[in-house]
C-alpha cells in the first residue's frame, strides 16, 4: 500500500469514527474503553489531537510528563477530552483529511492508530465497527515491528506462539497455534488480549490466558 492509498484509509476510517461516535448516549462517553485508564471521550479526544502534535508541543509536554512517553500521551488527551462531545466530535471530523505526522512516525502509525482506537472505544461499547482488511493487514505488520517503549511489544509478549489470522493471509511467530478473525489479531498484538480472547482459537490460547491473568 502506497502513502496516497494510506492517507486515504486514514481519512475514512476517522470519519467513520466520527459518525459512529454521533449516535453515543452521553454515560456511553463516561464509560471505560479497552485502553487502561482511559475513558471513551479520552480516547476520542486522542484521536482528534493526534494529528496535530507538533515537535514544541511534544518537547513541552514531554517535560511536563517527565519524559514518560505514555504519560505525555495520557495527559495530553485527558486535558483535551474536557471539551463538549460535539466539538471532539466535530474535531475528528476537521482532521480527518490531515495528513500531518506526529514527531519521529511514519504514515503507518496514523494508520494502526485509527484502527486500533476505534476497537477501544465501540468493542466495550457493544457496537460494532469492522476494520477493513487491507488496512489492518498493514497495521498488523507495523504494530508487530514496532519495538517498546513506544510499540506493543507483540513479539515479546507472544514468543513461543504462532498467531495467525483465519480470514486474512497474516502469521508470525513459531509455537503452539493461537488463530482468529485479523480484527481480533490486530487486537491481541496491540495488547488488548483481553478483549481478544473471546475470539481466538487453537492450543496455544490456554497458556495465554493463564499469562494474562498473571
Amino acid at each position: 500500500m502506497d502513502r496516497k492509498e494510506m492517507w486515504r484509509h486514514i481519512a475514512e476510517q476517522r470519519l467513520a469514527v466520527a459518525e459512529a461516535l454521533i449516535d453515543l448516549d452521553p454515560d456511553e462517553w463516561e464509560r471505560p474503553s479497552l485502553c487502561e485508564g482511559w475513558r471513551v471521550r479520552d480516547v476520542v479526544a486522542h484521536i482528534g489531537l493526534a494529528p496535530e502534535i507538533t515537535w514544541g508541543m511534544t518537547l513541552r509536554e514531554f517535560a511536563r510528563a517527565h519524559g514518560s512517553f505514555h504519560r505525555f500521551i495520557r495527559e495530553t488527551a485527558i486535558d483535551r477530552a474536557a471539551l463538549p462531545n460535539d466539538e471532539l466530535i466535530a474535531i475528528v471530523r476537521r482532521v480527518a483529511p490531515a495528513q500531518r505526522l506526529a514527531p519521529g512516525t511514519t504514515t503507518k502509525e496514523p494508520l494502526l492508530d485509527i484502527l486500533v482506537h476505534a476497537q477501544d472505544i465501540f468493542l466495550p461499547l457493544g457496537r460494532d465497527f469492522t476494520m477493513p482488511e487491507h488496512p489492518a493487514l498493514v497495521a498488523a505488520d507495523r504494530i508487530w515491528q514496532i519495538p517498546p517503549p513506544f510499540g506493543f511489544g507483540a513479539k515479546k509478549r507472544l514468543r513461543g506462539f504462532r498467531v495467525s489470522a483465519t480470514d486474512a493471509p497474516w502469521s508470525r511467530g513459531d509455537g503452539p497455534s493461537i488463530s482468529g478473525p485479523l480484527q481480533a489479531i490486530v487486537l491481541l498484538i496491540s495488547g488488548r488480549v483481553t478483549a481478544a480472547l473471546p475470539y481466538l482459537s487453537g492450543d496455544g490460547v490456554q497458556t495465554l490466558a493463564v499469562q494474562t491473568k498473571e
